[in-house]
């Protein structure tokens, strides 16, 4: 944006649009938020939270401890959460009472986690926060899960970094993973830009700061129930393909089957073309502008593990947002992501309410929206790696970079 939106478009904008933003996104899962499901307008009315049903599987109604009490015998999984989403959920449970007032409880924790992430992103990138404030990926998502908890956490993190602050971004990221694991994957562009920096230092502070974070919060649950704080591991190492990655649709169109195997090959294959074409986009694009901010492969990376991963739940878009005002902001690009994004959700819940008899569009349609999401993610890439990276920070956001150092007498 130039300098003439810069003039008009203040934190107050900003703030307001994505009030107006969170509030659609309550009114499209307000149908849900009470929990009776028996006509299934979780489907019809496309309402559908795991806020809802997770109180129940993850038997919170009581005062069960998560890990440190055992799950009571279920056909569901129980613990199935990183430590802080766990928890999270646990306190929301503690101060409300039944569904209704659990999802309240917890659209509440992530209203606030949204009023962070857009004023993190304020003060980096200005009113390019916008392209989150204004997404219709955030009204349809915000209250699906618990991401927007780890989208803060990462988001205040690049802010930190921008700030020189590298153990408290570290901190930052750490938190973040052990509420949802992606976090950790940013640690790479954060501690590469330091290096490119010539402060490498201040990369091996982050990394270990983000260490010690996400230890400090695990280990008391590793020591005193390995199995229980294992369960997230275990669920999503066996898990197989989930309907929305792009390895479901090649296993269903090759085999016909609902579900790929073997698990281990595939989790094999995902780690291989992560790191694979995650290597290939850092390597073009610093042929193509040697000097670029490492920082900015934040964008690559996430899109990449998001399509070579064998789950790419809902939600997940959350995750992009930041990144696209920070690394790619380009409105045709976003808006084209964001219209495929909506497809994906409403073809998904439509075809689960033809599985339920309740009439929808077909499980072609849904592969169809995904198919077309994954081209345009791609196309971002491509994208990000042509295109100078957008103008430096804001200086508010940034401290003086650390001086070269002088080169030593001969």
């Amino acid at each position: 944006m130039g300098e003439r939106a810069r003039s008009w478009i203040g934190l107050g904008t900003v703030l307001t649009c994505l009030g107006l933003t969170l509030a659609v996104g309550l009114a499209i899962k307000a149908p849900c938020a009470g929990g009776d499901w028996s006509d299934g307008r979780q489907y019809r009315r496309l309402c559908y939270s795991d806020i809802v049903p997770l109180l129940g599987t993850e038997q919170l109604t009581g005062d069960r401890l998560p890990y440190l009490d055992a799950c009571a015998p279920s056909e569901t999984n129980c613990d199935e959460y990183p430590v802080l989403s766990m928890y999270a959920m646990r306190l929301a449970a503690w101060i409300s009472e039944g569904t209704a007032g659990f999802f309240a409880a917890n659209a509440l924790l992530l209203t606030f986690a949204a009023f962070v992430t857009v004023l993190a992103v304020y003060l980096l990138v200005g009113p390019r926060a916008l392209y989150v404030a204004l997404a219709p990926t955030l009204a349809i998502y915000a209250f699906m899960n618990w991401d927007l908890l780890a989208v803060a956490l990462s988001t205040a993190a690049v802010l930190a970094f921008a700030r020189r602050r590298d153990v408290a971004a570290g901190v930052l990221l750490g938190l973040g993973a052990a509420a949802k694991a992606y976090p950790a994957l940013l640690v790479i562009p954060l501690a590469a830009e330091r290096v490119r920096e010539r402060d490498p230092d201040g990369g091996i502070h982050l990394a270990w700061a983000a260490t010690g974070a996400w230890v400090a919060v695990n280990a008391p649950f590793v020591v005193a129930a390995p199995a229980s704080w294992w369960e997230f591991f275990r669920f999503n190492a066996a898990r197989p393909a989930d309907w929305d990655s792009l390895w479901f649709i090649a296993c269903h169109r090759l085999t016909g089957q609902a579900y790929c195997e073997p698990t281990r090959l595939i989790n094999a294959g995902s780690l291989v073309l992560f790191l694979g074409s995650v290597g290939l986009v850092w390597w073009l694009k610093r042929r193509r502008e040697p000097g670029f901010s490492r920082l900015a492969l934040g964008l690559p990376v996430l899109v990449l593990f998001l399509l070579s991963n064998k789950v790419y739940s809902p939600q997940y878009g959350l995750w992009l947002l930041p990144w696209f005002a920070l690394a790619l902001p380009s409105p045709w690009l976003f808006a084209a992501f964001s219209l495929a994004d909506v497809a994906v959700f409403v073809t998904r819940f439509s075809w689960f309410a033809e599985l339920e008899g309740l009439g929808g569009l077909p499980l072609a349609a849904f592969e169809a929206a995904v198919v077309v999401r994954a081209v345009i993610l791609l196309a971002c890439v491509v994208a990000w790696v042509r295109r100078p990276q957008p103008g430096p920070l804001p200086e508010r956001a940034t401290a003086s970079p650390r001086p070269a150092p002088e080169p030593a007498p001969t």
